[in-house]
């Protein structure tokens, strides 16, 4: 092995660690981003909780409370609540931390598109959390705590109504994160705005289908899933027509090319003589008087061309 090729694989390990040694870096500005947070929250673990159940509680029968069925639920919901809650406060600086890391490696243009769509997604993600909690929750608590029978009591044990909320929470904070799965597969040249609005029909149907997936096993709160999740889809499609309106222009262009090839095709065939398409048209066996006038014509055509020669 030459020189060369020796400072080369150092060139290429060296390049590696420092990579690595960067990611580590930040990975442990995440953890101590989340443990900051938490160490702070977890004092006030409790009224968190209770905040969060409000939409449950409001709806509860008078001297109804919420149960804890496992021993050590009184300490470990409320703390899985924090810990949880700690990593969605931290979004931005987890994000923000593998954006850094990634950044060097992306091209002008695409750091123009991702640092917005990096920023619109940590808002529409906490948006679809604050529809779950402000307009799912009670009408969903409110349905399913009217609709037992009345000689049903009502506790709902702590850890597995966190355990519902969340999973609410986390399927709407995706489901919001629909325009921007929109505009990233327009960006990266998979499909157009039109195509996709032409597939409207399969979207509309998988939303209900995701919201299926993706919520408790009850009608209302897929409703309530898929019908933001059809909106979103109708607003990526503007938002990404509005970004990539030049991309647009030209597919319009190639389309209005196509149009005009097409119509002169048309003209072609519209200037041609009339009266082929009559010959053609009039193809029909002939009469005795005219075959004896047909070759009539052709013997005086014949004894034309032999006194010209």
């Amino acid at each position: 092995m030459s020189d060369q090729e020796e400072q080369l694989d150092q060139a290429k390990s060296g390049s590696l660690m420092s990579h690595l040694v960067e990611l580590r870096d930040r990975v442990v500005r995440m953890v101590l981003a989340v443990l900051v947070i938490f160490l702070c929250l977890f004092y006030w673990a409790n009224d968190i909780y209770i905040y969060l159940a409000e939409p449950l509680t409001r709806h509860l029968p008078e001297n109804a409370n919420m149960i804890a069925i496992d021993v050590a639920s009184p300490f470990l919901t409320p703390f899985k609540l924090v810990l949880m809650l700690s990593v969605f406060l931290a979004m931005p600086v987890i994000l923000y931390q593998a954006w850094a890391f990634v950044a060097p490696g992306l091209y002008a243009n695409e750091k123009r598109i991702a640092a917005p769509l990096l920023v619109s997604s940590i808002l529409l993600f906490y948006a679809g959390v604050a529809f779950a909690y402000f307009v799912v929750f009670p009408l969903v608590f409110g349905f399913f705590t009217s609709i037992g029978p009345e000689i049903v009591n009502i506790s709902t044990d702590i850890g597995r109504y966190l355990d519902f909320v969340l999973a609410l929470f986390f399927g709407f904070g995706l489901a919001f994160e629909v325009p921007i799965g929109t505009i990233i597969l327009v960006a990266i040249g998979l499909t157009t705005p039109k195509k996709l609005a032409r597939k409207r029909p399969y979207v509309i149907v998988g939303a209900f289908i995701i919201g299926m997936l993706l919520t408790p096993p009850d009608v209302i709160s897929q409703v309530l899933l898929a019908l933001p999740m059809w909106v979103l889809f109708e607003a990526g499609l503007i938002a990404s027509a509005i970004m990539f309106r030049d991309r647009n222009f030209d597919e319009g262009e190639e389309t209005d090319l196509d149009e005009d090839e097409n119509s002169g095709d048309h003209r072609d065939l519209a200037d041609e003589d009339p009266g082929d398409h009559r010959d053609l048209a009039d193809d029909e066996p002939l009469s005795d008087e005219e075959m004896e006038a047909e070759l009539d014509r052709a013997e005086a055509d014949e004894a034309g061309l032999d006194k010209q020669t």
